[in-house]
């Protein structure tokens, strides 16, 4: 069995929003790039996927990581906090 390790470069809170889309941190800083999340707080999670997928995610746990490319996490139907973008 392999383990699954995941490292990043970059990470930024994110602030859930209906009209904005996660802009990556760094040298292209106003480039829309696709972002793993980890949300500290569970609850609900809305998210549109690099591919356009509007998704709820429902119940997730406290110190969760979403391995899903997401471009932009919901101001409606998220009550998860703590959500933080990771590149």
């Amino acid at each position: 069995m392999s383990n699954l390790k995941l490292q990043v470069g970059r990470a930024q809170a994110v602030v859930p929003s209906d009209t904005e889309d996660i802009y990556f941190v760094g040298s292209q800083a106003e480039k829309v790039i696709p972002a793993v999340l980890y949300v500290g707080i569970g609850g609900n999670l809305r998210v549109m996927t690099a591919c356009g997928d509007d998704v709820i995610f429902y119940n997730v746990q406290n110190g969760a990581f979403i391995p899903v490319n997401v471009l932009r996490v919901f101001a409606t139907n998220t009550n998860a906090t703590g959500i933080v973008a990771l590149w």
